[in-house]
């Protein structure tokens, strides 16, 4: 990329990941990191995830390309306090929602913005969690683009191209819409298949059972709640939608067992099966 420095502000996982494999992608690049939290500082500089942190968020607003790596909420209000920037600057977000940070950005910094979902992550945090490699072969949404620059655009792109990722284009109320029953409800299941096992009698004895099936569902489980509230709190309606979807699924499910319709069961998980066809 033709540019000479990089600002991160969040340096957790997805900021620290994307430090990480960004210093090796362009080691002549200065890539500064900004963080609220001085334990992820401390972490970052002694990982290695950035050349340098700052404590005046002012000068990541100088860097060519300023990343916001931080909850959908704090990337609204982080938005809103932006005046004024070079003009050739280029801002990402890398929030899971889009709609409502699309909809925020103030109109003055409109053209430096493109807004970006990389659909990667891990249910860890923090700068220990970050990982290189963590964006490789990965899919990022980038939306709304007619409203990005052409300059700002072609950096975006030309990024996450450097890091291995597919990209695709969608209009942000797409994306919240699509997000909700891939990402989004995936979530919600999780949590609510962990609470419904540590409010048995004796959850312990259960989980001694687990096997891999209910690790791998109960995973993202242990994601952060703050990040997550958020996430959900802002795509609520969609949300809502995917749940009523899922609600409607078990409904037949329980419907085919208190009828032992066991050829119906054995149909209905061969439909299933075929999501992999197009996965």
């Amino acid at each position: 990329m033709d540019i000479k420095s990089i600002g991160i502000i969040g340096l957790g996982l997805m900021g620290g990941s994307i430090g990480l494999s960004l210093k090796k992608l362009y080691p002549h690049i200065n890539i500064i990191g900004y963080d609220h939290n001085l334990t992820h500082i401390k972490e970052a500089i002694d990982l290695n995830l950035v050349d340098m942190v700052t404590k005046n968020i002012e000068e990541i607003w100088q860097c060519d390309l300023a990343i916001l790596a931080i909850p959908v909420d704090g990337i609204i209000s982080l938005i809103g306090q932006i005046s004024t920037i070079p003009m050739m600057t280029t801002i990402i977000d890398m929030g899971s929602t889009k709609k409502l940070i699309c909809d925020s950005i103030p109109k003055a910094i409109r053209s430096n913005f493109v807004a970006t979902h990389p659909m990667t992550g891990t249910e860890k945090s923090g700068p220990t969690a970050a990982i290189d490699g963590l964006y490789t072969g990965k899919t990022v949404v980038l939306c709304d683009t007619e409203k990005s620059g052409a300059h700002q655009l072609e950096i975006v792109k030309k990024l996450y191209k450097a890091l291995g990722m597919n990209i695709i284009y969608m209009d942000s109320t797409s994306h919240d819409k699509h997000a909700a029953f891939i990402s989004h409800m995936p979530h919600v299941i999780s949590y609510a298949l962990a609470n419904t096992v540590m409010r048995q009698e004796d959850p312990k004895s259960i989980i001694a059972l687990a096997g891999g099936g209910f690790r791998d569902m109960s995973r993202i489980a242990k994601s952060s709640p703050d990040m997550w509230e958020s996430i959900i709190r802002q795509n609520k309606i969609n949300v809502l939608d995917s749940i009523i979807n899922f609600k409607q699924e078990l409904d037949s499910f329980e419907k085919m067992l208190l009828n032992e319709d066991w050829e119906g069961v054995k149909k209905w998980m061969t439909q299933a099966n075929s999501l992999h066809d197009i996965l």
